[in-house]
């Protein structure tokens, strides 16, 4: 186990300079902002008192959440009410000296508020614009409520999910999963507008609908033979809608064994004692027809997995290139070497929680490393040093 606390010295990382203004709630926006912060940009949370990422039954001290610890670090929280006059106008103030705003607060909210943005770009037009929200403000879902279940339902991804596992009624993946992917494109869509910024001086409106989002997300792979006009198949892809799809038994537990092209199935069998099982003609082609076979095959597979140990199927797979990998239970994560040595788990202290675990940064860079600076910040703890910046500023 690593000790570690946010540190500034010798790391500023690849967005040093860059300012972002974080006026979203929950976890979309606040995770995209997160990200940016771990880049090395100075994020401004704009909070309210009631952010519900601050809601929860686990806490040492009121609104530090697990959720709020990691996904508002490397932010200044500076507490606003939108709907007070004077509040407001240091919010716009403190907007103006940004170059990001990310904001999931529906258009008719904003545009009350004066916070939309053809009133934001007026007074900054060097700003860029990323708001999120369920589905395309232009569209007749545009007022729905959108949390992470609905738009995974209206995706298709509940439908993939239900067809793979041939079960009654749709459930929904167990994580936020639209949330996270919005997050994501959030993130990777400012940057590419921070490059036009510095290159032309104007910033712009992006817009991120998470329904949209998470559809093309899933069509990567699923559209399959609805590609074609007139269509050549359904969609579902193959490998990913095989029932047996799945972790494999092993003498002493589980692990997710994955052979992919037939000599990789012919490897797994011989090394599992069954070298008639390799003379299948199904595993003798140029490929396995996963459509076809994939579920027959994938039983074959689990009859013999049973055969080694996952530390010997590891080593097995490991010399014929076999897709394999051991099956982290999350409460063992901490323990887990590669975890530790990744430093993905580390333990911080937090000037007011004490001891806590922190996910750490998962890319690295050899000039100019993202790190982890700021603990989550109390709500408003940065208030009056964020305003007194403010204040400086105009004076100079």
């Amino acid at each position: 186990m690593t000790n570690s606390a946010p540190s500034t010295e010798g790391r500023s990382g690849p967005l040093a300079g860059v300012r972002v203004i974080d006026m979203a709630t929950v976890v979309m926006g606040p995770y995209a902002a997160q990200i940016l912060g771990d880049l090395g940009a100075d994020v401004i949370k704009i909070e309210s008192p009631k952010d519900t990422a601050r809601f929860g039954t686990l806490h040492r001290t009121p609104g530090m959440t697990p959720l709020n610890l990691n996904v508002n670090r490397n932010k200044r929280s500076v507490e606003l009410n939108l709907k007070d006059d004077a509040d407001r106008e240091r919010a716009l103030e403190l907007i103006g000296s940004a170059d990001i705003l990310i904001t999931n607060m529906r258009i008719g909210a904003l545009r009350r508020l004066g916070v939309d943005y053809e009133s934001l770009a007026a007074a900054n037009p060097q700003l860029i614009y990323a708001h999120a929200q369920g589905f395309r403000p232009d569209s007749d879902r545009a007022d729905l409520a959108a949390y992470d279940e609905t738009v995974q339902a209206a995706s298709g991804l509940l439908d993939v999910a239900q067809r793979a596992g041939d079960i009654g009624e749709p459930v929904v993946l167990p994580s936020i999963f639209a949330d996270k992917v919005a997050a994501l494109t959030i993130a990777y869509s400012a940057l590419a507008a921070l490059v036009h910024q510095r290159a032309t001086g104007r910033g712009q409106l992006v817009e991120v609908p998470m329904a949209d989002t998470l559809l093309a997300f899933n069509l990567v792979e699923h559209l399959q033979g609805r590609t074609f006009e007139p269509p050549m198949g359904p969609t579902g892809f193959a490998l990913s809608m095989n029932k047996g799809h799945r972790a494999r038994p092993t003498k002493d537990g589980l692990a997710m064994i994955i052979p992919y092209s037939p000599q990789n199935y012919r490897d797994l069998f011989c090394a599992a004692g069954r070298p008639d099982l390799a003379e299948d003609p199904r595993v003798n082609g140029e490929f396995v027809d996963a459509r076809r076979d994939g579920e027959a095959i994938s039983e074959l597979v689990e009859s013999v997995t049973p055969s080694l140990t996952t530390e010997e199927w590891i080593e097995v797979c490991t010399k014929h290139s076999i897709p394999v990998g051991p099956l982290l239970r999350l409460d063992e994560a901490a323990d887990d070497p590669y975890v530790r040595e990744g430093h993905l788990l580390d333990v911080a202290e937090h000037p007011s929680e004490g001891s806590y675990r922190v996910v750490g940064v998962p890319m690295s860079f050899s000039a100019t490393p993202g790190s982890i600076r700021r603990h989550a910040p109390l709500p408003g703890q940065h208030t009056d040093e964020v305003l007194a910046e403010l204040d400086a500023r105009r004076l100079a």
